[in-house]
């Protein structure tokens, strides 16, 4: 049996998912005629949504253990399991995708960033701060621009599967809220105090790592939008909303001081090229 994930001979990890996007091709029959450049750029865009979402995997299984050392109640952490599920299937229907776009699901695998330990703070701090930044924050984003793109594709086959995925993130997000509004009451002032620091920094890298994943597609014909490839000027004018009108006011909302740090780590911030 292949492993999951490979090795080149120079050491480099290879995401392959060709056996597992066999059993989820989609039928693609809805799809419009495009050239072989557009399915390219299309099979480009799942295959990078594939690599997103096994990496989204890893760092829900990164919170496992910090979620324990914290000692959260079982009924929360019970939940983060099924979250690393999500995300391994959301890989393999974007592999699907890609392979009925007529191209291969496999691509290099980045080095993984180990989720932040926070040794300065202690287990149950460390574990708000992580997250707050993964559910609250890159979920809840998540949520809007695969929204966005669900209804440009609703009534097809690949808005089906954006749809599959959608709700998952929807939970994804939902959990990192909750997590919020249950532990903020439970931390001193101090703690509270650090956490709005902690803020700028969360929302800084948002910025400067996220935004830049985005790529400006211009020039493009209005049926590759069809194949799943999005505008990445309307993606990151999306996400600027989303930060504004969605996140901002509920961490307000829930006390923390989500407006301040939204403005100091806008104008602090130095996207990636």
């Amino acid at each position: 049996m292949r492993a999951h994930v490979n090795q080149t001979s120079t050491g480099e990890a290879v995401l392959d998912l060709r056996r597992e996007a066999a059993a989820r091709q989609p039928d693609l029959s809805d799809l419009p005629e495009l050239t072989d450049d557009e399915r390219a750029m299309a099979a480009r865009t799942w295959r990078g949504r594939m690599v997103n979402e096994h990496i989204s995997a890893q760092v829900f299984a990164s919170l496992v253990p910090q979620l324990m050392r914290a000692a959260v109640p079982p009924s929360i952490l019970a939940q983060v399991p099924a979250y690393i599920t999500d995300e391994l299937r959301h890989a393999e229907q974007c592999a699907g995708v890609v392979l009925a776009l007529g191209h291969a699901p496999v691509a290099p695998l980045p080095e993984i960033q180990k989720v932040p330990e926070h040794e300065d703070v202690g287990p149950l701090e460390a574990a708000v701060r992580n997250v707050l930044s993964v559910g609250c924050l890159s979920e809840t984003v998540a949520v809007s621009i695969i929204r966005a793109e669900q209804a440009e594709l609703a009534g097809t086959t690949l808005g089906g599967v954006l749809d599959s995925i959608l709700a998952d993130e929807i939970s994804h997000a939902r959990f990192g809220w909750g997590f919020l509004g249950e532990v903020l009451p439970l931390l001193d002032a101090a703690a509270r105090e650090r956490l709005d620091a902690y803020l700028v920094v969360a929302l800084r890298h948002q910025i400067e790592f996220e935004v830049p994943k985005l790529p400006i597609n211009a020039g493009l014909r209005r049926v590759v939008a069809q194949a799943g490839v999005c505008d990445g000027g309307f993606a990151r004018a999306l996400f600027y909303d989303t930060i504004e009108q969605v996140i901002v006011p509920q961490l307000d909302a829930a006390g923390l001081a989500g407006s301040s740090a939204w403005a100091e780590a806008r104008a602090t911030a130095r996207p990636a090229a």
